[in-house]
């Protein structure tokens, strides 16, 4: 009989336990703290590994974080846009493998696609809450797809919004938003046509597609609007228009990322910006080093490519409210 110490289990969490667990306003709150954390030097830098195949393309983001443990993630996620329509399937699936960083072992696999969605929308709150007007209550939302929805529930924990516009290429993908979602949230939400009527209407503008060219322009954004700009996380993919970038102060979640995968990818290659032009990072505007909003006229971009460190805080707070409700099943790896 051995006498080694028996290894402690790992947990395995579902996408129904993720959902069951995962709060959207904790979110936003344990992503805001981890902005923090990250400004504080109190994280294992975020990291990230893209491959791209036919038809789609995978992911690889790690990253670790100081909380009740040390705690570090590495989620694999795979974007194929074409599953919906093709197989019924998710964009996105994925899984997050969550570990004590201090011994090494694998805490817990969490499904991924419930975390990222929540805290991708958290990160666009969060973002609002500091760069968005404080009399900011009309939004446009352009991608009517599961993101889009998560963007929009995000937002309206944080703004009081009185009306928002939905556009989507699929005019009644963007027609069931807007009655899904004015049922859901008690809001004015219409179905708009197109950007150029939407956007100028609106003090916020999230774009959360999968567009491969930019959509959104500098003549589309009215004086005073905060812009998240949400689908670009691989260099394919942009949806801002470099002169917009280069008109406005550009907060970013991770400046190296965003240089090389963001819509701050395409303006740089555009010669419209150097990464010298960039404001911030949203963690120093979150810890105060950099001020967010200056004046009620300015023009903010949030060019959120998505860090790790979204992903290991929202897993951790799922991973200790599952231990505390005894949710999942262990297992022996």
């Amino acid at each position: 009989m051995s006498d080694r110490p028996r290894r402690p289990g790992t947990l395995f969490l579902s996408r129904a336990d993720v959902a069951g667990l995962l709060g959207i306003d904790e979110c936003i709150a344990a992503v805001e703290a981890a902005f923090r954390a990250q400004a504080e030097g109190r994280v294992i830098p975020a990291g990230v590994l893209g491959s791209h195949v036919e038809g789609g393309g995978f992911h690889v983001k790690v990253a670790g974080l100081e909380l009740d443990r040390r705690y570090f993630a590495a989620k694999i996620n795979a974007n194929f846009p074409g599953n919906p329509d093709r197989f019924g399937l998710p964009t996105i699936q994925g899984v997050i493998a969550l570990f004590d960083a201090e011994r090494g072992f694998p805490l817990a696999l969490l499904d991924s696609v419930e975390i990222t969605g929540i805290r991708t929308a958290a990160a666009t709150a969060v973002a609002a809450k500091y760069l968005a007007r404080a009399d900011a209550d009309s939004a446009t939302i352009v991608g009517c797809g599961v993101q889009g929805r998560w963007q929009l529930r995000a937002l309206s924990r944080l703004r009081t919004l009185r009306t928002v516009l939905a556009v989507d290429r699929d005019s009644e993908r963007a027609a069931a938003f807007a009655d899904d979602m004015s049922y859901e949230l008690g809001i004015d939400v219409r179905a708009a046509s197109t950007i150029e009527e939407a956007a100028p209407r609106s003090s916020i503008v999230v774009t959360c597609t999968t567009s491969r060219r930019h959509l959104l322009g500098r003549d589309h954004v009215a004086p005073g609007t905060f812009v998240a700009a949400v689908g670009a996380d691989n260099p394919d993919k942009q949806e801002l228009d470099p002169a917009l970038m280069a008109a406005s102060t550009v907060v970013v979640d991770v400046l190296e990322q965003c240089a090389a995968i963001g819509d701050l990818h395409h303006a740089i290659d555009a010669g419209a910006m150097t990464t010298n032009d960039v404001h911030a990072e949203l963690s120093d505007v979150v810890s105060g080093r950099s001020p967010g909003r200056r004046t009620d006229d300015e023009i903010i971009v949030f060019d959120s490519t998505g860090t790790a460190l979204q992903d290991v805080a929202a897993a951790a707070l799922v991973y200790r409210k599952a231990l505390e409700r005894r949710a999942g099943r262990m297992l022996e790896l």
